[in-house]
């Protein structure tokens, strides 16, 4: 004797066991480290240098401070509230202008402003390997531009930041 298949013999529970596995399959196509494996074969990942301009930041000793984010040597980001990973620190500077004034005589008179309401004014230099296409670099699934809110995490901190600038090597 021959059995027929026919779709009357269907039940919910084969019905939801094909969805799930459907629902795997698309998981397993759409998640971000095949797309990223993808990128990187295609060639369209590469590395990427990026800025980001920390003002007005509160700290008790700066020199000590950014000598402490240098021996670090890696940074977390956040971009638009989205974690992005964790990125390597090519350097850390302060970007801190001095005060300047214009005598009668016309000769420029610089000093540093020792206030204690100054705060640190700091370039981060950072590099990590990002998508670039025709619309720019996407990193960590999100466009980075220069004028982007970021915000650098740290052993020992958390500070916003803007992007300052963007360069392909």
């Amino acid at each position: 004797m021959q059995r027929r298949f026919s779709l009357s013999s269907i039940t919910v529970l084969d019905g939801l066991a094909v969805a799930a596995t459907v629902a795997a399959l698309a998981g397993v196509v759409w998640s971000p480290k095949l797309t990223n494996a993808v990128a990187r074969a295609t060639g369209s990942v590469k590395p990427v240098e990026v800025s980001v301009d920390v003002r007005n930041l509160q700290v008790v000793d700066s020199e000590a401070f950014l000598e402490g984010i240098r021996e670090e040597g890696a940074v977390s980001i956040v971009i638009r509230n989205q974690p992005a990973g964790r990125v390597a620190l090519l350097s850390v500077e302060d970007i801190s202008r001095p005060l300047t004034q214009l005598l009668p005589d016309g000769t420029v008179l610089e000093a540093e402003d020792t206030s204690p309401a100054r705060g640190l004014h700091a370039r981060f230099r950072l590099k990590a390997d990002a998508e670039t296409g025709p619309s720019g670099v996407v990193f960590g699934g999100t466009k980075l531009k220069v004028g982007s809110p970021v915000e650098l995490e740290g052993r020992l901190y958390r500070v916003n930041g803007v992007v300052s600038g963007v360069a392909l090597p």
